[in-house]
């Protein structure tokens, strides 16, 4: 005789709830919290409390709810669902959700071990340590100080630790004595799903000051085009005229000499002076 377990009421309870959620919100994203300290998965779940769902539950509830759910495309996000993972559901955009998260990161101290997201720098100007044991850490590094009134000040910026490069316990203890923070912990997300449009976005990243950079940099190379081929609009009217401009005094000097003068070389302008005087 095959033995039935009773599924639990609040197992129910969840399912359903995740079940309403993934038919009435338009985003669906899943992203990692894994090392994330409850004080600061509490603080950015109270900032959020307006604008999307939070829900962190038992994978298997999560993967029943999108099952149950009826919708063969939401079951696309299923992969990236793993341990440490939340599952926000929201009216926003996906983008717009991923961007709001990654923008509400905290700083965080570096651990022994971990790997350099960038080059570590520490900054020239003073410090509040004193001559001491510190002069010998700072020293291991490669740091550069002088003494000024009792206190320790860094003559040179100088890398510790490049991009890729594990920390080592001397990096890691000077950078808490300076209070430096160079990593920042919070929600990463991971994918979202459209429940509008119907798509996924896997590996969702958004990376504002890069993209800003880039079409800055696209703007420049295309008004510098536009320019060269004369095309009129707002942007390029102004340094056309100016090249029109530039171009006609250029024009005008050599409109204003003769040919003579073109073609007289200097040796033969100066003996010509020389006669004269004679």
């Amino acid at each position: 005789m095959k033995r039935t377990t009773e599924i639990p009421e609040a197992k129910k309870s969840a399912v359903k709830e995740l079940i309403n959620l993934i038919k009435n919100k338009r985003t669906i994203l899943i992203a990692s919290v894994k090392n994330l300290p409850t004080s600061q998965f509490q603080e950015i779940s109270k900032k959020f409390r307006d604008k999307a769902v939070i829900k962190v539950l038992k994978k298997n509830i999560m993967l029943r709810a999108i099952d149950e759910s009826k919708n063969e495309d939401v079951k696309k996000i299923k992969d990236y669902i793993q341990d440490s993972t939340a599952i926000l559901f929201s009216d926003l955009d996906s983008f717009e959700l991923a961007s709001e998260l990654i923008e509400n990161k905290s700083p965080a101290k570096a651990k022994v071990g971990q790997e350099a997201q960038k080059d570590i720098e520490i900054e020239a100007g003073p410090t509040d340590l004193v001559p001491g044991p510190a002069i010998s850490e700072l020293g291991a590094l490669g740091i550069q100080i002088q003494i000024e009134k009792g206190k320790i000040t860094i003559k040179e910026p100088k890398i510790i630790v490049k991009k890729g490069d594990k920390i080592s316990e001397g990096a890691v203890s000077l950078m808490n004595k300076l209070d430096i923070k160079p990593f920042s912990i919070g929600f990463i997300p991971l994918s979202a799903f459209d429940t509008k449009e119907g798509k996924l976005y896997e590996k969702i990243s958004v990376d504002r000051e890069g993209t800003l950079l880039s079409l800055r940099e696209s703007f420049s190379k295309a008004l510098a085009f536009a320019v060269s081929i004369e095309y009129f609009c707002e942007d390029t009217i102004k340094l056309i005229i100016g090249k029109a401009a530039r171009q006609e005094i250029a024009l005008g000097k050599l409109v204003n000499q003769t040919p003579e003068q073109n073609l007289e070389s200097p040796q033969a302008n100066e003996d010509k002076s020389s006669g004269e005087e004679k």
